[in-house]
């Protein structure tokens, strides 16, 4: 089976472990997911983040997802902008801003996947993957 868009899967799998109470969920691997989840780690949404092999031998990422003391998810929202049916452009000086500046854009841009802070301040602009708050 064909899957029409494996950003949306992945976030989708984040959005119902965290739903559940996981610790981890793995996701398949791919090349713009691996660095979608680094921005993740870097902007402190999740821990950590294990290459492994899946069980049928294609490779998986495990990501570690993040909680506080009280048990609360550090993800609140996730949520994919830009589809396959429509995607989504911002320059960097129209940047969508997500809840007032306490969210994170994700964008992917010619410099690579970044924030949208880091975006900005390179002066580039790009597809707008997703919002994390």
């Amino acid at each position: 089976m064909t899957m029409t868009d494996p950003i949306a899967d992945m976030l989708t799998r984040i959005r119902n472990g965290i739903q559940v109470r996981k610790r981890f969920v793995d996701v398949p691997s791919s090349k713009i997911k691996s660095e979608i989840a680094l921005v993740l780690k870097a902007e402190g949404f999740i821990s950590d983040i294990e290459a492994q092999q899946g069980a049928n031998g294609f490779p998986m990422l495990r990501l570690q997802l993040r909680y506080d003391q009280d048990d609360q998810p550090a993800i609140q929202e996730i949520k994919r902008i830009s589809k396959p049916g429509c995607r989504v452009y911002s320059d960097c000086k129209t940047l969508p801003q997500v809840r007032r500046g306490l969210g994170v854009v994700i964008l992917t841009t010619s410099k690579g996947v970044m924030s949208g802070a880091k975006a900005a301040e390179a002066g580039v602009g790009g597809e707008v993957l997703c919002t994390i708050f």
